[in-house]
């Protein structure tokens, strides 16, 4: 995953990706155990071409790099990686507030795992509900922190009902 992190960083700098973390299960990885999952999950601001945003001059220059898509992933260095843009306000804080950490010798940015529980939570599927348990459980949450998330997007409901 260090060389995918790794293309993800170089086609940040040249500007065909916009900033970038990674999210879901393989961000939960980080502060908890791992689960199951299959791919990468990046969520991202993608540049505005004439106004709309594309993925097309992402997929452009993976392709130029020998990756081949695969359903709703691209494959990078043997990893299938799929592009969330930011599409809400969660998610737009959630990129803005990404932390830095490392995977072997290379940098990334992550989600924090406040942000997953909120997006879990805003998700509302199944495995996210185990997501928020793992993470409840295992991560250093900051609880002032998750419940301003909460309160912002209005997620408190929802979070009643699952942790009761």
């Amino acid at each position: 995953m260090e060389k995918t992190i790794a293309v993800l960083n170089e086609l940040e700098q040249a500007g065909i990706l916009g900033r970038y973390a990674i999210g879901g299960a393989m961000a939960a990885t980080f502060y908890a155990e791992p689960v199951v999952t299959f791919d990468l999950d990046i969520f991202v601001v993608l540049p505005q071409q004439q106004g709309l945003l594309t993925l097309a001059p992402l997929y452009d220059a993976l392709r130029s790099r020998g990756c081949v898509e695969e359903g709703e992933c691209i494959t990078i260095e043997g990893i299938p990686v799929q592009f969330l843009p930011a599409y809400n306000a969660l998610l737009e804080e959630a990129l803005a507030q990404a932390t830095v950490m490392a995977y072997g010798s290379t940098t990334t940015r992550v989600l924090r795992a406040e942000h997953l529980v909120a997006i879990a939570l805003q998700t509302g599927r199944s495995k996210d509900r185990e997501r928020v348990r793992l993470l409840l459980e295992q991560a250093d949450l900051d609880r002032p922190l998750l419940d301003g998330i909460l309160i912002r997007h209005a997620l408190h409901p929802r979070w009643r009902q699952w942790t009761q």
